[in-house]
């Protein structure tokens, strides 16, 4: 389904997602109307998945790309994700790196808090609940859904029952959004707070390795928002310890298959239907929930949050396009204006990503 407006405008395209279990999308109903009244051209391809109905949908995209791309931290397959721009002579915008325009390396929108959020109990929790007294790995093979609403009213979760005490978490980055997302659940959960350990910056800044979290913890949130190699968390060496606790870690950040990984024991993804990593261990298995898209169990929630955050930026695309395209942008505002400088970042680093792919090929040559 596609809405023509003013000739000169951006004109937004909205994809089907095919991704399983992904029912978030880019944009909400909502949102596409209050840019159709701006004067934007939004095209929807139809999708069964999305949290909204077709009939709800009018949206957008060309040749500039504005999406979740995963290829700036030289995760598997970057330089075949930037190759493909780059032989197109096409553009991306990554959402994951769109900054602020007042405060440079601060994202201006993400799914942050609902990922922390829903990362937790519906999965987490139920991973470390499901592994019997006995050692054994019982599993949730499809964690339960929140109800399309606020979660946080829907559903206080508390563990099962399994004979044993509340477990102690430790949950990394807590002072972040996905951070007070994953200690939000916790709590309403029924975890109480002298059993969440919550360390940001302050408490890793000597560098890891850190034992504690193993030999201290029954479960592990690992929440950072990672652009750089640093020593790792934990090791081997240390889910291998006699004296290690852990069973369970759920890492919201996800980045297995980067060379940044913090938690170098595994380097594969799980899926909803496979929701754990089994990583073989002296003394029982660790099994890690390393889900990229967590979100999608809030998929009404945070698509509503996510492009709430983001719409100041996408009404600011019509100052972008015009200088591309050399026509005036009718109804600028001074924050439209002052909000482009996200895209013309955007740009600027996703050619610096290229010229990354041109080094990576000139080494290999």
């Amino acid at each position: 389904m596609s809405i023509t407006t003013a000739p000169n405008m951006p004109h937004l395209w909205l994809r089907s997602e095919k991704k399983a279990m992904e029912h978030r999308c880019a944009l909400t109903p909502t949102h596409a109307r209050a840019l159709l009244a701006a004067g934007f051209q939004i095209t929807v391809e139809r999708s069964p998945a999305r949290i909204f109905d077709d009939a709800e949908d009018t949206f957008a995209l060309s040749h500039r790309h504005i999406l979740f791309a995963h290829c700036y931290k030289h995760q598997d397959g970057w330089q075949n994700v930037l190759d493909r721009f780059q032989r197109e002579n096409g553009t991306l915008y990554d959402l994951e790196f769109l900054n602020d325009p007042d405060f440079g390396p601060s994202v201006s929108a993400a799914f942050g808090f609902q990922a922390g959020f829903a990362g937790c109990p519906p999965v987490g929790l139920d991973v470390w609940a499901s592994k019997t007294e006995e050692g054994g790995d019982q599993l949730p093979r499809d964690p339960r859904l929140p109800e399309r609403g606020p979660a946080a009213d829907a559903h206080p979760l508390a563990p099962r029952a399994t004979g044993r005490d509340l477990p102690r978490v430790l949950v990394m980055g807590a002072l972040g959004r996905c951070g007070r997302g994953a200690v939000a659940f916790l709590t309403k959960a029924g975890i109480p707070l002298d059993h969440i350990t919550q360390w940001d910056i302050a408490e890793t800044r000597v560098g890891g390795p850190f034992p504690t979290i193993a030999n201290d913890h029954d479960i592990f949130i690992n929440c950072i928002y990672l652009t750089s190699k640093i020593p790792p968390f934990l090791t081997q060496a240390h889910l291998d310890a006699p004296e290690r606790r852990l069973t369970t870690v759920v890492d919201v950040s996800c980045d297995p298959n980067s060379p940044n990984n913090p938690l170098p024991f595994y380097n594969t993804h799980s899926t909803f239907a496979s929701p754990t990593v089994r990583v073989p261990a002296e003394n029982g298995a660790v099994h890690v929930v390393a889900i990229d898209h967590l979100p999608s169990l809030l998929p009404r929630e945070s698509s509503e949050k996510f492009v709430e955050d983001l719409m100041p930026s996408l009404r600011a695309l019509k100052v972008v396009d015009a200088e591309l395209r050399g026509y005036e942008a009718e109804n600028v505002s001074d924050e439209d204006v002052h909000m482009a400088k996200v895209w013309r970042d955007a740009e600027v680093l996703f050619h610096s990503k290229l010229a990354e792919l041109d080094a990576d090929r000139a080494a290999q040559a």
